[in-house]
């Protein structure tokens, strides 16, 4: 079994399904309007990028899919939503950006991860157009290659 890499100290969660799914022509950084379980259950790392989409409408970016799983120990009063619809803060010009791109045939916006920035919550968005299966399969074949190559580099210098 491959080893688990590990994620950058501010990484809450990734969506590499998205890198897998979609050529990444442009990435945005947008802040993130939350409750406050959300926030509490995000610093355990309780998130899931995994089907998640941004929604373009009336001037605003939603956030769908994404799953916050609620805390046992949160609040007791509060009915926690984990997959409700979460508002992206983008200024004018990059939402204009966003617009105008989906438009596009094959365009599409996806969330690619969540982070922290100082003691900021951050979502990483990205215009991406979708991949045929054979691109998908090109591009397997081409990290496979990569990955031979960096090993008989890293073997021809133990044997010397």
């Amino acid at each position: 079994m491959a080893k688990q890499k590990k994620q950058s100290p501010g990484t809450i969660a990734l969506n590499k399904k998205a890198l897998h799914d979609y050529f990444i022509e442009q990435k945005f950084e947008a802040g993130l309007v939350l409750a406050g379980w959300e926030v509490k259950s995000l610093r355990a790392g309780k998130a899931q990028l995994v089907d998640s989409y941004v929604l373009l409408k009336d001037g605003e970016a939603w956030l769908l899919g994404s799953h916050i799983t609620p805390l046992t120990t949160a609040s007791t009063h509060v009915i926690a939503d984990p997959t409700r619809s979460r508002k992206l803060l983008l200024n004018k010009r990059e939402l204009g950006k966003l617009f105008g791109a989906v438009q596009q045939k094959g365009y599409t916006c996806v969330a690619l991860s969540l982070y922290w920035k100082k003691h900021m919550i951050k979502c990483e968005i990205a215009l991406g157009k979708g991949k045929k299966e054979f691109d998908k399969r090109h591009t397997e074949k081409e990290r496979d290659s990569d990955r031979e190559i960096q090993r008989a580099i890293r073997s021809k210098g133990k044997d010397d």
